[in-house]
């Protein structure tokens, strides 16, 4: 199978040339689309969900050795939900190539952020089945190359986003009460929760007040932002 010269170009944006074509056709081939002999992308949207995730999972324990499960699970949320996969996919043109049926054409399905979303998840299920993991990763982290620096500069200092979004919103800024310290006083580990004036809060717990504190308004702002 051949790509057509649409497809070709879109793979080189992607950066990867594909030896099983169609592989990349079935990413692309939205349900509304598919037929008894066209097989859709949602098997292939499946696996490159988890794909992304363990690309993303690695990328986080790589660039913070110290940070905790807690600290890091905002992180990897902001990097894989739909609204950054449909960013990515936006900014290579993926919707151009999407393969739609009428309805999902006439309704706007190439700018849908789910479809989008969905899509890249796919794309990037069918690189990992053409050319392996190593290959898959590099591409992911090549598109979301700046994204993943974002979400590392923004989880270094939580607080004073969190104190923004108060602030936004008319509310005092944060309070961070240490509900708890255990271990020995070479080894403390403390247990912080951070509070908002309208009631809102969320705990976290670190080796000291300050990475709990950080942690406990990155897990209130995940929450806040959704």
């Amino acid at each position: 199978m051949k790509l057509s010269a649409e497809l070709t170009r879109f793979s080189a944006r992607l950066g990867h040339s594909f030896s099983r074509p169609e592989l990349l056709v079935e990413a692309l081939t939205h349900p509304s689309f598919s037929a008894p002999s066209r097989s859709d992308n949602q098997r292939l949207e499946f696996l490159g969900d988890r794909v992304l995730g363990l690309v993303m999972a690695e990328a986080l324990l790589v660039a913070d050795t110290a940070a905790a499960e807690g600290q890091l699970a905002p992180r990897f949320n902001a990097l894989v939900r739909r609204e950054a996969c449909a960013d990515v996919a936006t900014e290579i043109g993926l919707g151009e190539v999407l393969k739609l049926g009428r309805s999902e054409m006439k309704s706007g399905g190439r700018r849908k952020a789910a479809l989008l979303a969905d899509a890249m998840e796919a794309v990037i299920a069918a690189v990992y089945l053409d050319a392996g993991f190593e290959t898959a990763r590099d591409m992911v982290l090549r598109l979301w190359g700046t994204r993943i620096d974002a979400v590392e500069a923004d989880a270094r200092d939580a607080k004073t986003a969190l104190q923004e979004w108060a602030q936004a919103r008319g509310l005092p800024p944060p309070s961070y009460t240490e509900t708890s310290r255990e271990g020995p006083d070479h080894a403390p580990v403390f247990t912080i929760t951070a509070r908002l004036d309208n009631g809102e809060e969320e705990c976290a717990t670190a080796g000291s007040k300050r990475q709990a504190e950080q942690a406990a308004a990155r897990a209130l702002l995940a929450r806040l932002l959704g």
